[in-house]
């Protein structure tokens, strides 16, 4: 999607002229996917209408609906799931993340269970939002499920949250932060459940869900439950490929060039996006994977830049990562890593009003920074 499109412009940009192939599991054109969980699901914006700008027209053959099932290295040519084989001289993988489905495949089967990270999953999550359902049920309180428990929020809806961590945000921001945001999600009226699970979903006979029972023996009632589980990277197509690629990811250098299994670099396959596990100098060369938009956009710049340069030119892609999120009317920006910090200081602003500037450390230096409503502040750090 985006990683791809980008990827695409950027070699028609560097001067390449040959032959080009956008391989995409998805029936439609590339689209944006932060919209899908604010504007369309308040009903702003239809999920049809989040196509992502062209910046030049990339002249390639589109194979739009067809997902890759294989990859030869030795021949260098990517297997499809209608049995065609595609050659290549230089490949980039793009294949993202998928959403992880609820576990039970039964209880997911039923009406009123949604998952979002597709422009379909939004339009059955907005439609199913719209109809006015007596509780929401969200599993799952990262960034997505806070998200989607603020739109419920502004749309009168009411709404259960269940998070199996200490806080909603924690994985991502650390329990000082996540304090702050739970508190947040109760002012605004969710009823925010902390440090227990979703033993199973039910239905009403009809094949509808009406109830979650918990960890802790309640019941919730519901009428739409969104499992907001985390991502799962499509990487299942390169097994057997040899490649470094697995559920983190698929290993690569700095320059985005893909390692095999042995670790050694390839020259001819280069990897972006969210399954793009590469090391980052700022951060002890220990290996990120940012599924963040900036990094999507800035990766595919410089994959294509190295797919078409000498050895020389190549750059590398060393990205401060940055994200943001609206919710419960705060803008939460952030920069850096904020899980490498093992401290927090407030810099700026008052916790109390929820417009805040913060810090993380690590020996001695800042390595992230978190804002709520205080984002003019944030290129400082």
């Amino acid at each position: 999607s985006l990683a791809g499109l980008r990827a695409a412009e950027a070699l028609r940009k560097e001067g390449f002229t040959g032959p080009l192939t956008i391989i995409g599991d998805e029936p439609e054109e590339p689209y944006d996917r932060p919209p899908l969980s604010k504007q369309v699901l308040k009903g702003w914006v239809p999920a049809d209408h989040t196509k992502l700008p062209r910046v030049r027209q990339v002249d390639a053959e589109w194979r739009l609906g067809i997902a890759a099932t294989g990859l030869d290295r030795v021949t260098k040519q990517v297997r499809l799931a209608n049995g065609e084989q595609v050659p290549y001289d230089r490949l980039l993988i793009a294949t993202g993340t998928r959403a992880r489905e609820w576990p039970n495949a039964k209880e997911a089967a039923l009406e009123g269970v949604y998952t979002i990270r597709t422009s379909t999953d939004a339009a059955g999550l907005q439609k199913a939002l719209a109809a006015k359902p007596g509780r929401v049920l969200v599993i799952g309180a990262g960034f997505i499920g806070s998200e989607v428990a603020s739109v419920c929020r502004e749309l009168g809806l009411p709404v259960t949250v269940v998070e199996s961590g200490s806080a909603p945000l924690v994985s991502s921001l650390g329990g000082v932060i996540g304090a702050i945001a739970a508190e947040m999600q109760r002012d605004h009226g969710v009823d925010l459940r902390t440090g227990i699970g979703v033993k199973s979903l039910e239905g009403d006979g009809k094949g509808h869900v009406r109830r979650a029972r918990l960890s802790d023996d309640s019941v919730v009632q519901c009428d739409v439950v969104l499992a907001s589980l985390g991502s799962i990277r499509n990487t299942e197509w390169l097994e057997g490929s040899g490649l470094a690629a697995g559920f983190w990811g698929v290993g690569c250098d700095a320059g985005l060039r893909a390692f095999d299994i042995n670790g050694v670099v390839t020259e001819s396959i280069f990897v972006v996006g969210d399954i793009a596990r590469f090391p980052h100098v700022l951060y002890e060369y220990q290996f990120l994977v940012l599924e963040h938009w900036d990094n999507a956009v800035l990766g595919a710049e410089v994959a294509a830049h190295n797919m078409v340069s000498l050895e020389p030119d190549r750059r590398p892609h060393l990205p401060l990562p940055a994200f943001w999120s609206g919710q419960f009317g705060v803008n939460i920006k952030s920069v850096g890593v904020c899980p490498f910090g093992n401290e927090i200081v407030f810099t700026q602003g008052s916790v109390k009003e929820r417009r805040f500037a913060a810090a993380y450390g690590h020996r001695g230096r800042i390595v992230a920074a978190v804002t709520f409503n205080h984002g003019k502040w944030l290129e400082y750090y």
